[in-house]
């Protein structure tokens, strides 16, 4: 396929541009799909797909325009325009030059008499003939009417350098000169059954549909492609993975189990023991563990874990526990001692802050294999950390790393056991379609002694003030903040700043900070005051979400908590109440946009993580929520697996029926689905084997 660079008016350096955006080939333009359309005629359809946004345009005959100065440096370029339904007025706004005429080109654009095309934001949404402008084209440049206004236009995902008007330009040259040979690699009764329509039209349509229905069946296509190829994967992934063999297995010799568990301090739940029944058995098998334990905020998932990093280190084999950051890597390190102290088991921690010397020591002894238990973040991944028995991997807080970085993980092992935990619960279809590799235990039972959370909506006002009650009883206080320092956004409280006015609000009384940017050493010492009570009130940016346990916690303060995720909230708010005193979560918005009026509500309304991750998922989209897009483990650039549930349940069904009638895929009418994964699963992202 021919290079990006070629197409007219890209050439080397605009093609390095869309090389940051993955972009290098006519190919690849044509199916770097669009994140948005904008509905620009004039006319448009009535009941659009909620997908298509509205997007005002005007167009008419220029009757004036004026060149304005405001105060500042800012000028504005005013047009009149005579349209067919009465005056418009448009205002495009720059920043002063005194070395250039900033509206030089507008000036010589926009006149009295030409017809123009404008978009832009309404100034009030009540008076959509009010804009200001973000685009215009005049009626006489034909070529632009084409991509550009009077349809529905694609908004493309850009990279700085990139206008929006370019890449739909480009994309419009790709869309020309290949939707026609863009290849099918669906089996033809497959499509037919499933009433799709055809690819290359399918690849014209999603850039530049004629109508709406064009639209969505081209959508439709993409989507039911994007999990069929996905599930199709997961399913074959599975079953090689229990094809596979280790060559070792466990004994469960109780001299390291019975003592941990002794020292608890408390007894397991039903569900966690069963839990562990079921890892065990899955360490004790032939094949290597490949199992997801999901459990809500404070259900005892790092127990579970230990259990099973103890049976491998009972056994001679060494284990590693990746976390997701270096907070909660050192706040685990900290649990460990507690739980291992006296045990004997040899355990440490490797983050990226470490002093080279130290890395070196560490590095060393894992070699060596004196080292039974490796604690750190991904930079455990990296080269140079080798085991001398590596048999049991766990990753906690899956979502936040990608298929290619769990794998890399496990390689550092021949064959080893893997575990990976969340606190994101997982819809059992979502759960089929993307971890279809893996098995799954749920503990839904809390530990005695968990007192559930009161979670309120309150002002800055009352929060402060029933944070000072909770200290002066003899209580600590978390106050979270959603960013480290101030930014532009006027509603946006940060950490550095509140933690200054904070200190003189609780004066007589220990504050102290906490973020991510500050040293580890630093980290780790706020966070052991907190934890012995030396520490009244912890002002921190949501590093705190995971891993912390102070039972003497009993307030959790969310300032801008409208900036937060469900799954974030509910992990901040799991902070408190693990003590006996009565705790609360007060959730305090400075603003309202999107969705958050319905996360708040979600929270005030329910405790149970379970209920949350469906509202989440609902809200936001399972992509999002499952860390899918951050990480790029799929490419699913169309589908969103809550939304298209139902082109999701057919994609299962479609899979099941091809593998059961053809395992390997090898039959004529599938050999172009075979090339398909193999290109996309294999080759790309060695997840599956198809030589």
């Amino acid at each position: 396929m021919a290079s990006i660079q070629f197409l007219k008016g890209v050439g080397p350096k605009k093609a390095e541009l869309f090389g940051r955006l993955g972009i290098e080939t006519l190919d690849d333009l044509l199916f770097y799909f669009p994140r948005a359309w904008e509905d620009r005629r004039l006319a448009p359809e009535k009941a659009p797909p909620p997908f298509l946004e509205p997007a005002p345009v005007i167009r008419g005959k220029i009757k004036a325009v004026r060149d304005l100065y405001t105060s500042g440096r800012l000028r504005i370029f005013k047009v009149v325009v005579e349209t067919r339904y009465g005056e418009a007025e448009a205002s495009f706004f720059k920043r002063h030059s005194p070395r250039f005429d900033v509206f030089a080109l507008l000036r010589n654009d926009l006149k009295p008499g030409q017809v123009v095309w404008i978009t832009g934001t309404p100034e009030d949404p009540l008076f959509l003939s009010r804009l200001r402008a973000d685009e215009y084209y005049l009626d006489s440049d034909a070529p632009a009417l084409k991509t550009h206004v009077g349809r529905i236009v694609p908004v493309y995902p850009l990279t700085e350098g990139l206008t929006a008007r370019f890449m739909r330009e480009a994309v419009y040259q790709a869309v020309q000169a290949g939707a026609e040979a863009a290849a099918d690699f669906l089996p033809p009764a497959l499509a037919m059954r499933r009433r799709l329509i055809a690819r290359d039209l399918a690849a014209r349509a999603i850039h530049f549909p004629e109508n709406n229905f064009e639209l969505m069946q081209a959508r439709r296509r993409f989507i039911y492609e994007e999990l069929l190829l996905m599930a199709l994967a997961w399913a074959i992934k599975k079953r090689q993975t229990r094809s596979v063999r280790k060559g070792f297995t466990y004994e469960i010799k109780k001299n390291l189990l019975t003592p941990f568990r002794e020292r608890l301090g408390f007894q397991l739940t039903s569900a966690q023991a069963h839990a562990i029944n079921e890892i065990f058995a899955d360490m004790q098998a032939l094949t290597p563990m490949g199992r997801l334990l999901e459990g809500d905020v404070g259900s005892g998932k790092t127990v579970v874990a230990l259990s099973a990093m103890l049976l491998a280190a009972e056994n001679g084999g060494q284990s590693v526990f990746a976390a997701p950051t270096e907070i909660l890597a050192e706040q685990h390190f900290i649990t460990f001692g507690k739980f291992l102290g006296g045990l004997g088991v040899r355990f440490a921690l490797l983050t990226g802050r470490l002093k080279a010397a130290e890395r070196k020591k560490i590095l060393a002894d894992l070699a060596g294999g004196k080292i039974d238990i490796l604690i750190g973040t991904h930079a455990v991944i990296s080269d140079g950390v080798e085991f001398k028995n590596l048999r049991l991997v766990v990753v906690d807080e899956q979502h936040r790393f990608g298929v290619r970085q769990r794998a890399a993980l496990r390689a550092k092992g021949d064959k080893a056991d893997m575990l990976i935990m969340t606190a994101t619960p997982i819809p059992r279809t979502l759960f089929l379609a993307l971890y279809g590799d893996l098995d799954l235990s749920v503990i839904k039972e809390m530990p005695p002694g968990r007192r559930p959370v009161k979670t309120t909506e309150a002002t800055e006002d009352i929060a402060l003030l029933a944070a000072a009650d909770e200290v002066a009883k003899g209580r600590q206080v978390y106050i979270v903040y959603p960013v480290i320092e101030d930014t532009l956004a006027a509603d946006m409280k940060s950490v550095k700043v509140e933690f200054e006015r904070l200190r003189v609000y609780f004066k007589g009384r220990k504050v102290a900070m906490l973020h991510g940017r500050m040293p580890g050493e630093e980290k780790k010492l706020v966070m052991e005051d907190f934890a012995a009570g030396r520490v009244d009130v912890l002002v921190a940016t949501q590093v705190i979400e995971v891993g912390i346990d102070v039972a003497n916690a009993t307030l959790m303060v969310i300032n801008n908590a409208e900036r937060f995720g469900l799954a974030s909230l509910h992990q901040l708010r799991g902070r408190v109440g693990r003590g006996k005193w009565d705790s609360r979560c007060l959730l305090v918005a400075h603003a309202r946009a999107g969705d958050s009026a319905d996360r708040l509500r979600a929270m005030v309304q329910t405790s149970n993580g379970f209920e949350l991750s469906e509202k989440d998922i609902y809200i936001r989209g399972a992509g999002e929520i499952l860390g899918l897009r951050q990480h790029g483990d799929m490419d699913l650039n169309m589908a969103d697996m809550s939304r298209d549930k139902d082109i999701l349940d057919i994609a299962i069904e479609d899979r099941e029926a091809l593998l059961a009638a053809d395992p390997d895929l090898t039959k004529k009418e599938n050999a172009p689905l075979r090339h398909k994964l193999h290109a996309l699963y294999a080759a790309r992202w060695n997840l599956i084997d198809l030589s």
